[in-house]
């Protein structure tokens, strides 16, 4: 039999550096749930991705018990690394970024966002991507 769902919530939290201080301690205490049972296990499995912020699918059960899993670091920051700029335009249809996304570029975050997405098929994820950075006021370089 399912167990039925309390609550969904969805986290961007640095990755290795869970800690009962908010949002982490704030948001599960609030479900009743032992934090440590998420804290711990998240540091170990996101330790590789220091420096990253990851966004993390936390799904809390009525019996207190919970399941987790760790989407990678969102499009929009692997766009601002690669052309290492701090943000997108505020007026993305009037206003251009100078920098543009390469081709090259495009395929290395399609394929580091491949994992998230529900498609193995890179040359529709290199799409999504492009949307994305078309909303930022990026141009993609064809």
């Amino acid at each position: 039999m399912a167990k039925a769902v309390k609550a969904n919530l969805k986290m961007k939290i640095p990755a290795g550096r869970a800690s009962a201080a908010p949002p982490v301690g704030s948001s599960l205490g609030q479900h009743g749930v032992n934090m440590m049972d998420f804290i711990n296990p998240f540091n170990d499995q996101t330790k590789d991705m220091q420096g990253q912020t990851v966004t993390v699918h936390i799904t809390i059960f009525d019996d207190r018990t919970m399941q987790w899993r760790v989407v990678g670091m969102p499009t929009d920051d692997h766009i601002r690394n690669a052309l290492g700029i701090k943000k997108g335009s505020g007026r993305p249809n009037s206003e251009k970024i100078e920098k543009k996304l390469t081709d090259e570029m495009l395929t290395k975050i399609a394929e580091a966002k491949a994992a998230d997405m529900n498609t193995n098929d890179i040359p529709a994820v290199k799409k999504m991507v492009a949307g994305t950075a078309r909303s930022m006021g990026v141009e993609v370089e064809a």
